[in-house]
């Protein structure tokens, strides 16, 4: 047997050992070990433009759907939102979806009164069901422990999602650091929702339950709700596997995409890290490639069950090739590959599987502060349903520079009386150490710049006029 293949069986041996001492999941435990060989093997998961065609796709705003096939459809649906996060790039350390967002209110506040008043609206069962990291369950659970009425007969409230460890570059074996012993793990990405709903058991428990299909989205997109037409527009189209999707804009340029297969004529989903070098500026054509992801899934719970027995549990999502530090807060730690797949990916897998082109107002996520300063602005009101309604016509461009604004706590500095208004803003950049008042107003495209701290004070009419503030009137140096 060649050294390199003696390695690479003992990096695996190892590998599994440690997943299955950690109390892994044995259909978990195999499907690492599939992408291990691929990744042995020189895969790279790489989708080269030359492999795709662009894709086009219906509209929701021209589908038909009777209130019968919409009604019927929600009240055999099921709301999982992906829930695994920390927000480690917004400098938290809990539940991501625990963020306030508007009127004391978190992500996961909203997310279940929405659903609660959809069940009213609906008068269907319509079972939330968080899919936590072993990091956000606690959290999770304690959080929405107070809305009495949110559990379902039968169905439990969370499953949760799987680890792995992280691969050594060199060598491929599993890695070690002992000063922080969980740095050693990773996440599989979201693409082990099917892994982990087949694992954990719920798959079968929905089933038995009686439901049909199933919703995913993530926790910090307040746009996600399980609308009944939507529903409606999955169970009266068959197929077994759906992804909403969106019009692709400026800030989507760096984005995943849509695109058909030559080979097989495959819809497939292409991320960043599965894009050359060389076809990065027809990533970034939104001429070319019109169509990204909401991470707005809808699959069919007897297609899923079907296709994952047939599969032995492995669904054989498109592998993504992640190189890290074991450690991401110190850059001289030793490189290490993060094996993941994207959940979205599986609309490869399924004959027959759809796209559809939803409103923006379905796709409100947040990355970053700059999303969050959007969302917390007055762009959005919240109906007394709980609905992400946008009160500008269009959604503000906003760059918030430096380390001013990239970590929550820092970021709530600056803004300690609230966000300012920016429903009349078009683009927003802020580069400089600037804290603003109660009331500040941003209208048209609004760039900030100062070498040293500022303060906007209150009341500030801010606009295309006001280039630097470095001498405008309602500003003072700290």
């Amino acid at each position: 047997m060649p050294t390199s293949a003696r390695n690479g069986a003992a990096g695996l041996t190892a590998a599994r050992d440690k997943m299955r001492e950690a109390g892994v999941d044995e259909v978990a435990v195999e499907t690492f070990a599939h992408y291990y060989r691929l990744l042995e093997h020189g895969e790279t998961g790489m989708v080269p433009e030359s492999t795709i065609d662009p894709l086009d796709m219906p509209s929701l705003a021209d589908v038909e759907v009777s209130d019968e096939d919409a009604l019927a459809a929600v009240r055999k649906t099921v709301v999982i939102k992906l829930n695994g996060g920390l927000g480690t790039s917004m400098g938290m350390d809990r539940a991501k979806s625990l963020l306030c967002v508007r009127r004391g209110l978190s992500f996961l506040d909203i997310a279940v009164r929405q659903v609660l008043k959809l069940r009213e609206k609906y008068e269907a069962p319509l079972p939330l069901v968080f899919m936590n990291s072993f990091r956000t369950s606690q959290d999770t659970l304690d959080a929405v422990a107070r809305y009495a009425d949110l559990p379902v007969d039968g169905i439990p409230l969370e499953f949760l999602q799987n680890k792995e460890p992280k691969l050594l570059v060199d060598g491929l074996t599993p890695a070690s650091w002992p000063k922080d012993p969980s740095l050693e793990w990773c996440p599989p990405g979201h693409g082990d929702i099917y892994t982990a709903l087949q694992g954990s058991g719920m798959l079968d428990t929905l089933i038995e339950a009686g439901y049909r299909y199933v919703f995913v989205s993530n926790s910090d997109n307040l746009g996600a709700i399980p609308d009944a037409r939507v529903a409606g527009w999955f169970a009266t189209s068959g197929a077994p596997f759906a992804i909403e999707a969106v019009r692709r804009t400026a800030s989507d340029r760096k984005g995943g995409h849509f695109a058909r297969r030559k080979s097989d004529g495959r819809i497939v989903l292409r991320e960043t890290a599965q894009t050359l070098d060389e076809d990065k500026s027809a990533l970034a054509d939104l001429s070319r490639h019109k169509y990204t992801s909401t991470n707005n899934l809808w699959f069919d719970l007897h297609a899923m069950k079907k296709t994952l027995t047939e599969r032995q549990g492995i669904l054989g999502l498109p592998m993504i090739r992640n190189v890290k530090t074991v450690d991401p807060a110190d850059p001289s730690s030793p490189s290490v590959i993060q094996i993941e797949t994207a959940m979205g990916a599986a609309i490869e897998v399924f004959d027959g599987a759809q796209t559809i082109e939803v409103g923006r107002d379905r796709f409100v996520p947040v990355k970053t502060t700059n999303d969050l300063l959007v969302l917390r602005s007055d762009v959005y009101d919240i109906s007394p349903d709980f609905v992400l309604d946008q009160v500008s016509d269009e959604v503000p461009f906003v760059d918030l520079k430096g380390d001013f604004y990239k970590l929550v706590g820092e970021f709530d500095k600056r803004f300690p009386d609230g966000a300012p208004s920016m429903k009349d803003a078009s683009s927003v950049r802020i580069d400089g150490d600037f804290t603003f008042g109660r009331g500040v107003t941003f209208t048209g495209d609004v760039a900030l710049t100062a070498p040293a701290a500022q303060r906007v004070d209150s009341g500030a009419v801010l606009g295309e006029s006001t280039a630097s503030l470095e001498s405008s009137a309602p500003t003072r140096s700290e």
